[in-house]
């Protein structure tokens, strides 16, 4: 028994900044290392004499990341012992409608271009738990550890699995963020980076609901996303499931489309948690991040999703700060359960449970089950079972796991004639399981939709768009038309030689179809009476030019593709080797507008891309940035060129001149050892808000997009709100003195901070002849003293606006929008100084600026 406990001993994280006072101290026997351990737990007994292991801890500011190698380092383990356990009580407020009310996932605040609810998921916790209790008060150890513990690899019918257990029908996890993965019948939505160029809460909510209400249909309890990393790599292979590189759009994404899915009947995860920015060494990286940097970039969706009532979060591959993520107590149980009060449960990445300590560290529910695909053991099950007979960890720690798992079930009603699982995720053949049930209802037109609405129109010279019924048409580069054997061509669509229209990885699913450029525009075509010519061969740049040689318009189509790390496409390992454009897309353009003088590009890309080379062609008269847009793809690139559609889309990131504008490079190689250190020394100054401080110019800035027609933006007005929170008003008067917010459970969801405290209103005018959407972004600017970045995006909202007409636009404030993170304090305050704000229609084209009254 001692050997197979030892072979399974825990990795306990260091904290980031400082902890909070109730932090307990174990020292090693020689008592020259600690590890800190955060939370509600308390060691009771050591019961090994092995020592303490550490690397060196690694720095956290320091030099810019390198693009070919990084330090490396080791694993923080600690020896066995036994773990009391306390649950974190709940945050208990009284509900105050209309700011503040209880609120049921199945029925959320309704959605709004201007924020000013925070819906109250207290009271639906509350009845779930108590629920949960009573449903596991008779179960076994063994029985409430089979409810913390997935059936392994294929051994049921999703993707991930959670057994029956006496009246509890079990759990079906599948995925992805963008669909309902390997089933037929379902719909092939845009992926995460397009929905959030849309900057459009209203289509970010209705995505997310259509999404659950296909996952629902299908069969699914837990659907595993949204995904919300930040993008930090611009090669990084899975940034185009998340919502782009900056931590307030991601939030604001990551939010609408939980309280979407949700509202759909299925429980939502969000996952990375956190910090798994590259594939390359994505199990073997410690991404070490100071404290300040994790609250206000990487964990802030997180936040954002647990205010949204989200079910579930998984944790990652990689470490943090030398300790594996799904070990991590601090990011687990210190941040995740006590600083944001989260209530449902915590789920491993697939393999990326190590230990069974890690319960301990607040781990939940370990998937698939097994600690290797088919290796027919696990760290939870019986090792788990073992652990509690044997007082490592507590009884009382095995069914706070397992109520949280239950009590997410009935949060959803899902006890209420839910839908069985009516698939079979590992056999498409399965006549007996797959029941071929049709969940797409008329989704495609919200995917077209939000195809258009992401698309960024990134230059017009000349009128060039929208096309007005041109003679002729040339239409160049595989990306113009279908996949040479289907939109299905490739597992896990791992490959791409027509449109692309979504990245790689298990963040995919199947297109029921996919219309490609050619489609669409042919369409357009027929009824303008325009001819319409093509060439697929990306290859044969002579013959390009030839073609494109004298017609009216030349439209020239290339893409970038990316995923996740197991599968390689041309060299390409999950991350993209460079941000160069795929299939000779560089040259075929150059050929191209060499004959045409009016050649229109069109870009379909996970994320950016370096177009030094051409963008500045005379001859390139316009430029369609369109994304990753799901399978009505080719129809929403034609309502934009032919202007059915009044682009809106913004760049959710920057296109840099050079790869090396960017603050943060690709860590390709280590040194051999296992652990390769990944030091974020940029800190808070990533994407945008790098070049802004380091005064680089991008070629395209965050937020950018151009429109068919322009606005003006005038009268900006800044006046407070009255809290309707009087039973923290204590807390309000010390934060306006510059106090941070207390240490407790549930302090950073707190409504004090996040009430509405500040509106912003002001003018914009359609100066335009056409009617138009205008996406008016709100910054921040901090006083020195607080060693922010130049500009921090806190607001944005949507308003569509006919010709030459006005509307008056309002922007709502919290006062954690307006806080900093402070390390020594813990809490969020209120920086020494005058805050300002710009409106504008880009991170670097401000109209309107004005103070903060307080």
């Amino acid at each position: 028994m001692l050997s197979k406990l030892l072979s399974l001993l825990c990795i306990i994280p260091f904290v980031l900044g400082v902890p909070a006072p109730s932090a307990v101290t174990l020292s090693t026997p020689g008592g020259n290392v600690t590890a800190t351990i955060l939370g509600p737990y308390s060691p009771v007994t050591t019961s090994s004499s092995f020592p303490l292991t550490s690397a060196a801890s690694s720095a956290t500011s320091s030099a810019s990341a390198s693009t070919s190698g990084a330090s490396t380092t080791g694993v923080i383990t600690i020896p066995l012992s036994s773990y009391s356990f306390t649950p974190y009580p709940t945050p208990t407020l009284n509900p105050r409608p209309p700011i503040y009310p209880a609120t049921d996932p199945l029925n959320p605040p309704s959605v709004s271009s201007d924020p000013q609810v925070v819906p109250d998921f207290a009271p639906a916790w509350s009845a779930a738990y108590q629920k949960a209790k009573y449903l596991i008060s008779d179960y076994t150890i063994e029985e409430k550890v089979n409810i913390t513990t997935g059936v392994g690899w294929a051994k049921g019918l999703c993707i991930g699995n959670i057994p029956p257990n006496k009246n509890f029908p079990g759990l079906c996890l599948e995925d992805s963020p963008l669909a309902v993965r390997s089933v037929d019948y379902a719909t092939a939505f845009p992926a995460g980076i397009h929905v959030a160029s849309t900057w459009n809460r209203a289509l970010m909510r209705a995505r997310g609901l259509a999404l659950g209400q296909e996952f629902k249909g299908k069969g699914v309890n837990i659907a595993l996303g949204p995904m919300m990393n930040m993008g930090r790599i611009a090669q990084g292979g899975r940034n185009w499931e998340g919502f782009g590189a900056d931590p307030f759009l991601t939030g604001e994404s990551a939010y609408e489309t939980i309280l979407g899915l949700q509202n759909g009947g299925v429980q939502a995860t969000a996952k990375h948690f956190i910090n798994n920015e590259q594939e390359h060494f994505r199990t073997s990286e410690s991404s070490n991040v100071d404290d300040r940097t994790q609250h206000e970039i990487y964990a802030h969706p997180f936040l954002r999703s647990v205010m949204a009532g989200v079910s579930s979060v998984m944790c990652s591959y990689n470490l943090i700060n030398e300790t594996y993520a799904c070990n991590n107590d601090k990011m687990l149980n210190d941040i995740l359960k006590r600083e944001y009060g989260f209530q449902g449960f915590v789920q491993s990445d697939w393999q990326a449970t190590k230990s069974t300590l890690s319960a301990v560290t607040g781990l939940d529910m370990t998937m698939p089950g097994d600690t290797t695909f088919g290796s027919g053991d696990s760290y939870f099950g019986g090792n788990l079972t073992d652990y509690v007979n044997d007082g490592y960890i507590s009884i009382a720690r095995l069914d706070d796991m397992a109520t949280r798992i239950i009590a997410a079930w009935y949060f959803l009603h899902q006890d209420e004639a839910y839908p069985v699982t009516n698939f079979n995720a590992f056999n498409s053949k399965d006549e007996v399981n797959n029941k071929h049930v049709n969940v797409q209802a008329d989704h495609y037109k919200l995917v077209r939709e939000i195809g258009a609405a992401g698309t960024v129109l990134l230059k017009n010279e000349n009128g060039a768009l929208p096309l007005n019924k041109p003679r002729n048409l040339v239409l160049i580069g595989s990306d113009t038309g279908p996949g040479k054997f289907g939109p299905n061509e490739f597992p896990g669509q791992g490959g791409s030689d027509g449109i692309l229209a979504m990245g790689w990885g298990s963040g995919t699913g199947d297109f029921p179809y996919l219309i490609s450029p050619l489609e669409g525009i042919q369409e357009r075509a027929r009824q303008d009476g325009s001819s319409v010519f093509w060439d697929f061969d990306d290859w044969n740049t002579a013959l390009a030019g030839n073609m494109a040689y004298g017609e009216a318009v030349a439209l020239v189509f290339t893409n970038s593709d990316s995923g996740e790390g197991y599968i390689t496409v041309n060299g390409n390992e999950g991350d993209r080797k460079n941000l160069t454009a795929w299939h000779n897309g560089d040259d075929l353009i150059l050929a191209v507008a060499a004959q045409n003088n009016n050649t229109i590009v069109v870009v379909n890309s996970v994320g950016p891309l370096i177009i030094e080379p051409w963008i500045e062609h005379p001859n390139i008269t316009a430029v369609i940035w369109a994304g990753i847009q799901g399978q009505e793809a080719g129809n929403a690139i034609a309502d934009v060129l032919y202007g059915a559609y009044n682009p809106s889309g913004r760049l959710p990131y920057t296109i840099a001149k050079d790869v090396v504008d960017y603050p943060a490079q690709l860590i390709t190689k280590g040194s051999g050892s296992d652990i390769v250190t990944i030091d974020y020394t940029e800190g808070l100054f990533i994407d945008y808000r790098h070049f802004d401080q380091a005064n680089i110019m991008p070629r395209f800035e965050f937020g950018f997009g151009l429109s068919y027609t322009t606005f003006a933006y005038s009268d900006l007005c800044v006046t407070p709100i009255q809290s309707s929170d009087t039973d923290q008003e204590d807390l309000i008067t010390a934060w306006e003195y510059g106090k941070a917010s207390p240490i407790a459970e549930g302090s950073s969801t707190a409504l004090w901070l996040h009430e509405p405290a500040f509106r912003v209103t002001f003018e914009i005018t359609n100066t335009g002849p056409v009617s138009g959407t205008e996406i008016p972004q709100l910054y921040i600017h901090h006083p020195s003293s607080a060693s922010e970045p130049p500009s921090v995006l806190k607001g944005f909202t949507n308003v569509e606006i006919s010709p030459y007409d006005i509307k008056q636009v309002s922007i709502t404030l919290s006062r954690y929008d307006l806080s900093i993170w402070d390390v020594i304090a813990q809490g969020w305050r209120k920086p020494d100084g005058q805050i300002s704000l710009s409106i504008g229609a880009s991170s670097r084209d401000f109209r309107l600026q004005g103070d903060i009254p307080i």
